[in-house]
């Protein structure tokens, strides 16, 4: 089964709102599994658009993914969310195919 994730670009507008997200979306994230493989660290952008956070959420599977997001936790969170940033999300399911091989 391939993992899921979640990657959101993320611009905070109310950082001390946005903290009421951050302890507000711990407990959905906790019961479905989610681990952060990226929180919101240096990056550089040599294409395209950007945020000035980005994050990157793994989740046991892509169906853990959905539900932590469709959960009634998560919706809660998100109406927090609104008035302190804006983002971008999208919940995507891993890859587990042939990779590149070394020279």
């Amino acid at each position: 089964m391939s993992k899921g994730y979640w990657i959101a670009r993320v611009d905070v507008a109310d950082l001390e709102q946005y903290k009421v997200y951050i302890a507000a979306n711990a407990e959905p994230f906790r019961q479905h599994g989610a681990r952060f493989l990226v929180r919101a660290g240096r990056f550089e952008n040599p294409e395209g658009a950007s945020r000035s956070r980005n994050v990157v959420i793994e989740f046991p599977s892509y169906q853990a993914a959905l539900d932590c997001w469709h959960s009634p936790e998560y919706q809660a969170a998100i109406k927090l969310r609104l008035p302190a940033a804006t983002s971008d999300l999208v919940i995507i399911e891993g890859y587990e195919g042939p990779q590149p091989t070394s020279p």
